[in-house]
């Protein structure tokens, strides 16, 4: 006796070898032998063999008329043998009882299974539904066949078009064109970003990186709506000063200012102005909120994605030519040593006679030229003066930065400024700590330290920079840097609090500071009562954390692209063999470009020697560069421009001497642990 059965959902035939109780001894077709209950018996038979009648119900199964066997079977719950007799005409033969169950189970649409042998045919509803769904499925499967084959092709399909940063940044995996463009990858052993690159759903890598870094962070896009410009307060006092500022040539968002008078007691007078759109834009209001959506303005080389619009950017920013609103700082200082005497906070209109820039004077300017007097510029004799007090401010810092324990600053590093245009790359190295670079670090490290000073004693709250001990041990925990909403020292600058003030147009925290400012210089001891933000304020808490991850999101943004432009750099100059210098271990620095390669198995070198590398190659779409050790120099000297402190860990370092630089325009690459920026 033969069976036909089923066995964990699947349907088995067999010999039966022996029977004990209500279990069967089976041999199965392919000689192994298992134990089936008769529960689980659907048909007993003699003939055909068990391989025959499976075979033969097989193809019985794939000939039944679904639509007639669905019509026969009426609504009825059923058995397969009742179903058998009228479907066939007769009672069902083994071949054909065993085919019904396979075409009954086989047709989940057509028929519900209810029990062993038994089922009920499904409602019409249901039975039109699914068959709606599965030729849907059908034509799309034929619709993504297509998109496979376009892709394959080298074409993309017109559906896909406006679908790439979806499907690459955030797909949805259940389309089809998601599948399709999976299938064709991995068909072609590729990526999606590849091959959308070269099918031409993206433009180049560059656009790639952007398009991500715009997906994540401006979802809506970079434009902004259309908003009146905030008109600054009448009656704002006249500065008697002729104010001149010092940026990179493409700076735009010019947030400082610097003035020298001498008084008739023999008193130097620094004005220190910062453009004050803080006077117009109200907290709340809708620039405001623009601005606090933003948090900060995004910089990469050549282009930039700016907190506020043009329009209200060029209201405030310092231009030449122009008497614009300033929050200034005056500080009294005694020549004779350079000494503050005093300083003075106040809202007022301040006429810009300059506005210098670093490609113009760099070469006119330096220490030098400072110390014999040579040479002619503007603003000579303001400049030496500034150039005299920023070493004596210096000098201090140094003073009590070791205090805290700390080594003295470096100034032996050099930074890199990118110039882009018509997608060409230059970039040209410049020495941290210029003398026009420390005048502008050092005086807004004073004003940031100064104002941070003038919110505390005045008890009104603001957003400030600490660096000190952290949690754990060793220099990474020690320079931890944090922000927070109360003075705090700032070790690594050598200051006693450090307060981000003096770049509103460009950073929401210095905006926000500058209000409270403004409410101590106008209101003094009751400005508490007044300032938007109170001690404690849950809002300003917020901003904290919300500008803690911005900027850090942009700042990644800014190391990519800065990047992509040293490796376009690389193609652009036909650069195979490039010198560099070692920073750490495996990790060094090409010495024309800031950057920065992985070489595995680099031998013991000591920090800051020079060595030369063959690049082998360079994807400028994942951001990845191969190179070998050529050779290390015989007498391996320690290069000038080492950066000898050079730790991943330490991404905020305190480094001060470039404070204004990194931030003019975000052209400057530190491939060093980041400084403080004022």
């Amino acid at each position: 006796m033969n069976l036909f059965f089923e066995e964990s959902g699947d349907f088995k035939v067999g010999s039966v070898l022996s029977q004990a109780g209500e279990a069967y001894q089976v041999e199965m077709p392919s000689g192994k032998r298992t134990k089936v209950k008769v529960k689980d018996v659907l048909v007993q038979y003699e003939k055909p063999a068990p391989q025959d009648l499976l075979d033969a119900a097989k193809a019985i199964a794939a000939d039944v008329d679904f639509e007639f066997l669905w019509e026969v079977a009426g609504q009825e719950e059923f058995g397969f043998m009742d179903l058998g007799a009228e479907y066939f005409g007769h009672a069902p033969l083994a071949t054909e009882a065993a085919g019904l169950i396979l075409a009954l189970h086989g047709a989940p649409i057509y028929f519900y299974k209810k029990g062993r042998g038994r089922y009920k045919a499904a409602p019409e509803a249901s039975l039109r539904a699914a068959q709606a769904g599965i030729e849907k499925k059908k034509q799309q499967g034929l619709i993504q066949d297509g998109y496979v084959a376009e892709l394959k092709e080298g074409k993309l399909p017109a559906a896909l078009a406006p679908l790439v940063q979806q499907l690459l940044f955030k797909p949805d995996k259940n389309t089809i064109e998601y599948k399709a463009l999976d299938a064709a990858c991995n068909e072609l052993h590729t990526t999606p970003q590849r091959l959308l690159l070269s099918v031409g759903g993206l433009g180049s890598p560059k656009e790639l990186h952007m398009a991500r870094f715009l997906f994540e962070n401006f979802p809506r896009g970079a434009g902004f709506p259309s908003v009146p410009v905030p008109a600054t307060p009448s009656g704002l006092p006249l500065a008697a000063v002729a104010a001149f500022s010092i940026d990179d040539v493409t700076t735009t968002e010019i947030d400082d200012a610097f003035s020298v008078v001498t008084l008739d007691d023999g008193t130097v007078r620094v004005g220190i102005h910062i453009a004050a759109p803080g006077l117009g834009i109200r907290p709340d209001d809708a620039v405001d909120k623009m601005a606090r959506a933003r948090m900060s303005t995004v910089y990469m080389p050549g282009d930039k994605i700016t907190m506020l619009p043009d329009e209200i950017v060029n209201a405030f920013t310092l231009a030449e030519g122009k008497t614009c609103p300033a929050l200034s700082l005056y500080a009294n200082l005694d020549p004779a040593d350079w000494s503050v005497k005093s300083t003075e906070t106040r809202a007022e209109m301040v006429p810009i006679q300059s506005n210098l820039r670093h490609n113009d004077l760099d070469e006119l300017v330096n220490e030098e030229t400072l110390a014999s007097g040579a040479g002619e510029y503007p603003h000579k004799a303001e400049l030496a003066l500034l150039w005299q007090w920023a070493l004596q401010l210096e000098a201090g810092r140094m003073v009590k930065r070791e205090a805290f324990g700390l080594k003295p600053e470096q100034n032996n590093r050099v930074d890199f400024n990118f110039y882009v245009e018509d997608d060409v790359v230059s970039v040209l190295r410049r020495k941290r700590g210029a003398p026009l670079d420390k005048i502008v670090a050092e005086l807004m490290i004073f004003a940031n330290s100064t104002w941070g000073k003038l919110m505390h004693d005045t008890g009104v709250p603001g957003i400030y920079r600490s660096q000190g001990a952290g949690s754990g041990a060793g220099w990474a925990a020690k320079m931890q840097v944090r922000m927070v909403t109360h003075a705090a020292p700032h070790q690594g600058l050598g200051v006693d609090q450090y307060a981000w003030s003096t770049s509103p147009l460009r950073r929401y925290t210095d905006l926000v500071n500058q209000w409270q400012i403004l409410a101590c210089a106008e209101h003094g001891v009751t400005a508490p009562l007044v300032a938007h933000f109170k001690p404690r304020d849950a809002g300003l808490f917020a901003i904290v954390s919300a500008f803690d991850a911005a900027y850090a999101a942009y700042n990644d943004h800014q190391q990519n692209m800065e990047r992509y432009w040293c490796l376009r750099w690389l193609g652009q100059q036909d650069q195979r063999q490039v010198d560099a210098v070692l920073l750490k271990d495996e990790v060094l620095r090409l010495v024309d470009i800031p950057l920065i390669v992985r070489l595995p198995g680099m031998p013991a070198v000591a920090r800051g020697a020079q060595v030369r590398l063959d690049i082998l190659r360079w994807d400028e779409l994942d951001l990845t560069i191969e190179a070998r050790l050529l050779e290390v120099a015989s007498s391996p000297e320690i290069s000038a421009d080492a950066d000898l402190e050079y730790e991943e860990e330490e991404a905020d370092s305190g480094q001060a001497a470039v404070e204004e630089v990194v931030e003019a325009e975000g052209l400057v690459a530190v491939v060093t642990p980041a400084p403080e920026t004022p």
